[in-house]
């Protein structure tokens, strides 16, 4: 690890903590972050031993830090796994001589083959912070926050901001994105992003949720200014080179905020330099078909991509070069096309394990586990739901290691939104909300899991709020 990719990783730690520091007192998170900027490249400067000995340290370090602001704020799960990811080649195989060491990797290969489902039954530390409530206690998400109807085409996706509760952004078909204050009294559209000529594809939060970037299938990323306080502005287009191109995903580097990657319909998974507009050198990988899914780890050194042929692919991106590398390939079979992937390691002291949750278009919601440093997935779970032609999405809950049992969140074709326990083979699905008319097609938690946003395909999105298990008026939830 070079001395510039670990202070970013570090600045990325308490980056996105930020929000939460100081709540009423946004000049001191702003001198808070330029003075750990500060400190960390002066660090960076004084660094010139780049041993084996070097590196551990600066890993037990990043370690440590996640702890210690998981302890304070109790949330930050998919900040947990801070490791290095080294790739040796761009070929691709599934031989055991292309297995990576194991020892930066919670999760050993036999582990995942047994279908063990973490965190585990002995995981009492990290339960006892919220009590030994049940899963269908902790999510008895039945009554409704709010609708949204501002939009006049299906709203394929919805991701509430990072660290945030009040945030929602909104990408529909109808060309626009919207973004959404869901705390205000009442819940209130605060703008309308109007700038795409055609069906808007995809969005992401900056991990300083300034930024949103979007992808639209009239061959465009648009990088948008929503800047608290200031009118949100388009700050810069950026059109594909190869006429005809359709961009169907687009994801930010949870490292360097510079660096966006894309999915397009040529089946190029590319790099671009959200400054300036320019791809990077190697920084653009073909796999075939329709890049339609991608999702990072949150180290940023690993990346997968699901295109319309069912294949998965796991690549390595350099965080300061933005060069990519193909590892593995997976194909969960014909006639299939992948339309979301998300990932997550726990961050409970007891399991660490990183997972990918994969909805595909063979009426199924995959858990895979990733089982080393070159991202190769092994099946752990598969969960039924109705999906055969939309993009469908899922997510996992955010607070994971805290709970008792596993929660997994899937939109569907029949108008529902499925729970799913992952830690349950029998009857895996433990609640289910019934309120769309339409297929449901974005899903997505807020940071502390005390709302959950659905998006369907007329364009209708509805915020579910959490009963309290200490409410009188809980109800008991649909049976699946």
């Amino acid at each position: 690890m070079t001395p510039s990719s670990w202070q970013q990783q570090a600045f990325a730690i308490d980056a996105r903590v930020n929000a939460l520091r100081a709540s009423k007192h946004p000049n001191f998170r702003t001198q808070y972050l330029r003075r750990r900027s500060q400190l960390l490249r002066e660090n960076a400067a004084n660094s010139y031993d780049d041993d084996q000995s070097v590196q551990m340290e600066r890993q037990a370090y990043l370690r440590t830090r996640v702890q210690l602001l998981q302890n304070r704020y109790g949330i930050l799960c998919d900040l947990s796994s801070t490791r290095s990811v080294s790739a040796r080649s761009s070929r691709i195989s599934e031989s055991p001589e292309r297995r990576g060491s194991l020892s930066d990797w919670s999760l050993s290969e036999s582990r995942v083959q047994r279908g063990d489902v973490v965190p585990t039954a002995d995981a009492e530390a990290s339960r006892a912070i919220v009590g030994g409530t049940t899963i269908e206690e902790n999510y008895a998400f039945v009554g409704v926050h709010h609708i949204f109807d501002q939009h006049s085409a299906p709203v394929n996706m919805v991701k509430f901001a990072n660290n945030d509760r009040s945030l929602l952004c909104c990408c529909s078909e109808d060309g626009t994105l919207s973004i959404c204050n869901v705390t205000a009294d009442p819940p209130c559209v605060v703008a309308i992003l109007q700038g795409h000529s055609k069906a808007v594809t995809g969005c992401d939060w900056s991990s300083s949720n300034d930024f949103i970037a979007s992808s639209s299938l009239d061959g465009s990323i648009r990088l948008w200014n929503v800047t608290a306080g200031q009118i949100p502005s388009c700050l810069r287009a950026i059109t594909s080179c190869e006429a005809g191109t359709e961009i169907l995903c687009c994801l930010f580097h949870p490292v360097n905020g510079n660096l966006l990657v894309t999915g397009n319909s040529k089946g190029v998974v590319q790099v671009v330099n959200v400054s300036t507009g320019i791809n990077p050198k190697s920084g653009a990988s073909k796999m075939g078909g329709r890049v339609q899914a991608i999702e990072f780890e949150s180290s940023g050194q690993m990346l997968w991509a699901g295109n319309d042929k069912g294949v998965i692919f796991s690549f390595v991106l350099g965080p300061v070069n933005g060069r990519i590398s193909k590892c593995r390939r997976l194909s969960l079979g014909d006639h299939c096309s992948v339309t979301c992937i998300s990932w997550r390691a726990w961050c409970s002291r007891e399991a660490r394990d990183p997972t990918l949750l994969v909805n595909a278009t063979n009426n199924s919601v995959y858990l895979f586990g990733v089982a080393d440093s070159e991202g190769k997935l092994l099946l752990k779970r598969r969960f039924p739901i109705k999906h055969k032609e939309l993009t469908v999405h899922s997510t996992f809950c955010p607070i994971m290691s805290f709970r008792q049992g596993v929660c997994v969140v899937s939109g569907s074709e029949d108008c529902c939104v499925y729970f799913f326990d992952i830690g349950n083979e029998r009857s895996p699905c433990f609640n289910k909300l019934q309120g769309h008319s339409s297929p449901v097609l974005g899903i997505s938690f807020n940071y502390d899991e005390s709302l959950l946003a659905s998006s369907d395909q007329q364009g209708l999105v509805i915020l579910w709020k959490r009963v309290s298990r200490n409410s009188s008026s809980a109800t008991s939830p649909t049976d699946c």
